[in-house]
């Protein structure tokens, strides 16, 4: 399940309880379903915009109330029990971990690279920095035409207001862990 789908669903399901409603409630105040209603809660359909408008409509909330990340006081993540964010066969696969949110200033990725891989990052605008750190391997980074080479437990901060690149010059799958921080509005 994707953050977002995640999102509408303990969203959905905290609104809904806290007004007192029954599944059978909300459904007969939007219009849609009491089984879609079921499936929203439990992150197993995929609701449509047009759902999505039922549902903020007959609840009479905000559609970024359903949106808005949960609070969460605690929270595991596997980026291999999740689908990559983005992903070239046989060259690198990169999870969105956390992503950035509007109270938040910080963006956590896994990036695998495999062997003779390549995968080139766009700029992230100005006051935009990231912490990598490899967790095996040893990867190639290269930005502000700068080349560096982080090996296994090492930590690399680099400003990314201009394109980067991650490279895997080696024979072994390069995994690492990538903290990217907005600091445009931190004092």
């Amino acid at each position: 399940m994707d953050y977002l789908s995640h999102n509408v669903s303990e969203n959905l399901k905290r609104i809904r309880q806290s007004k007192g409603m029954s599944l059978d409630q909300v459904a007969e105040q939007t219009g849609v379903s009491k089984s879609m209603l079921a499936q929203i809660e439990k992150g197993t359909a995929n609701p449509s915009l047009g759902v999505l408008g039922k549902i903020t409509s007959g609840l009479r909330i905000e559609f970024q109330k359903l949106i808005d990340p949960p609070r969460m006081d605690f929270c595991l993540v596997s980026p291999d029990a999740m689908i990559p964010t983005k992903e070239l066969e046989g060259q690198y696969k990169v999870w969105t971990c956390f992503p950035y949110e509007d109270s938040q200033s910080v963006e956590v990725y896994r990036i695998d690279v495999e062997p003779g891989g390549v995968y080139t990052s766009g700029s992230h605008g100005e006051k935009t920095r990231e912490y990598l750190t490899v967790i095996e391997g040893i990867l190639t980074v290269e930005c502000h035409d700068h080349v560096q080479e982080v090996h296994k437990e090492q930590v690399y901060k680099f400003e990314t207001d201009q394109p980067h690149i991650y490279r895997n010059e080696g024979t072994e799958r390069v995994s690492c862990m990538c903290f990217f921080l907005d600091y445009t509005n931190l004092r």
